[in-house]
């Protein structure tokens, strides 16, 4: 796919597992540490709200407001900042898509950001993607997993 970032990480626990921390624990993987977020409304249909604040250690405070294109119980979700919740059009950054798979004896986590174009794109690569993505796939993989969180 032309413009996009991917993380992925193979998750030694079942899907619905992973589905549920994934989708119902966002505060505690959503940010690399030491950044927490706070859900604010996740509206988990396509066109609903999904909105959440990251807060960095030194004050910094993150709206990130968009809307779900799809929400696929225990298998996806796919969010944009390109339209807000009143369906108000919004500067696109990206198209986030988190998603889950069953493999083997467990789980593959595959989170990608898709551009509008490749400035965008590699700008998001420039902020260093790789590894703050990363950091909260790792923390994510933990929490499934059952291990203490760095």
């Amino acid at each position: 796919m032309t413009n996009e970032l991917s993380i992925t990480r193979h998750i030694a626990a079942a899907p619905d597992v992973v589905w549920d921390v994934l989708a119902n624990r966002q505060n505690e993987w959503w940010c690399p540490k030491p950044w927490r977020a706070e859900v604010v409304e996740q509206d988990r249909r396509a066109g609903g709200r999904c909105s959440l604040t990251m807060f960095g250690p030194d004050g910094e405070v993150m709206p990130q407001e968009g809307i779900y294109l799809a929400f696929d119980e225990g298998r996806r979700f796919v969010s944009t900042d390109a339209v807000t919740a009143d369906l108000q059009p919004a500067g696109p950054f990206m198209i986030g898509i988190w998603e889950i798979a069953p493999e083997g004896e467990g789980t593959r986590y595959t989170a990608s950001a898709r551009h509008w174009t490749e400035e965008a794109m590699k700008q998001h690569a420039d902020m260093g993607f790789e590894q703050g993505w990363g950091a909260c796939a790792d923390q994510l993989q933990a929490l499934c997993e059952g291990r203490a969180i760095d």
